[in-house]
């Protein structure tokens, strides 16, 4: 059977195509955290009213110091996504490297701005080449990382010719020391934050950009007066405050990394890339894998681009653990 490839996520897709696969379905489709910061009460004037400025500016403050970043290089926003989208109507380079393989949004949003693309596995060595690079720091879906130093070393080589590294963050959370926060606002450097994969609050619609004033002006000016909602901005700010719960949760997510990968060596599934969010496995035929836990009623995510590939994300419980385990036994 042939089902359309689906994006992370499309969990009442999943059910209509396997309509005979047991309930309760185990979504480990994207690389969110299952064990989500918890929201406790939500102030009812966050909901009645506009968000305010000293709401924004307490979440920007929050969100800032748990990254280490300058205040006043932050933008926020509804989620990066959005972000990623806005970009190439406020820069406009020519022609872009971007990282391949990673996050398919990059490649699309570049391919639809009349840009020439070059995906590439070394984008780093071609700054003289282009007029921007893309990448993930860590990479999605193989959790590929790269050097602080040696980005900052491209960003300026960049800035040479009047280009742009644009470092997408969304797992950088889960470690620290990979991040250029601490550099944002640098010239020809923009960042983008993603608050809800590691904080496991996707539905929030909540990030952030990092880059010099012009664009940050530029991107204020397109999302308008009210970019982030009462709620958003209460939680964002009270979870970026909670350095413990971090701490704690980078160190559960270990350890869930681990039982996932005895689960799948134990099974003689092959890991060869990830994050402490997501494991990036090879298969000999990725369609029949996904397919045969989708039977089981597990939904991991396969792409168009590599037919051996397959990512998982993390059971949020032992049960589904062990689910996951009975279906990849033969």
């Amino acid at each position: 059977m042939t089902h359309d490839l689906l994006h992370g996520g499309a969990l009442d897709r999943m059910r209509a195509a396997f309509p005979n696969a047991p309930e309760p379905w185990i979504d480990l489709s994207t690389g969110i955290n299952p064990w989500p910061y918890p929201v406790g009460t939500i102030p009812e004037a966050s909901l009645r009213h506009l968000p305010t400025q000293g709401a924004y500016e307490a979440c920007r403050q929050a969100m800032a110091r748990s990254m280490m970043a300058p205040p006043e290089s932050l933008v926020l926003a509804p989620g990066s996504e959005l972000l990623i989208r806005l970009l190439p109507t406020i820069i406009r380079p020519k022609k872009v490297a971007v990282l391949s393989p990673t996050y398919g949004d990059h490649l699309a949003v570049w391919s639809r701005a009349d840009t020439d693309i070059v995906e590439t596995a070394d984008p780093l060595a071609m700054p003289g080449e282009v007029d921007a690079i893309v990448i993930c720091n860590p990479n999605n879906p193989d959790g590929r990382s790269f050097e602080p130093g040696i980005l900052l070393q491209t960003a300026a080589s960049l800035a040479e010719r009047g280009g742009w590294l644009i470092v997408d963050e969304a797992y950088a959370e889960l470690d620290p020391r990979l991040s250029l926060a601490s550099s944002g606002g640098a010239d020809s450097l923009i960042v983008l934050r993603s608050f809800g994969k590691f904080f496991g609050l996707a539905g929030l619609r909540l990030g952030a950009l990092l880059a010099p004033k012009p664009v940050r002006v530029a991107m204020q000016n397109l999302l308008g007066v009210w970019p982030v909602s009462g709620p958003a901005l209460h939680i964002g700010a009270k979870a970026c405050g909670d350095l413990a719960w971090q701490d704690r949760t980078r160190h559960q997510l270990t350890e869930a990394k681990a039982r996932l990968d005895t689960i799948l060596r134990s099974h003689g599934v092959k890991i060869v890339g990830g994050t402490a969010l997501f494991r990036l496995v090879e298969t000999d035929d990725a369609s029949a894998f996904w397919e045969k836990l989708a039977q089981a009623g597990i939904y991991v995510r396969r792409f168009a681009w590599n037919d051996r590939l397959i990512r998982i994300g993390l059971p949020e419980k032992r049960a589904a653990e062990d689910r996951l385990a009975a279906a990849l036994s033969p």
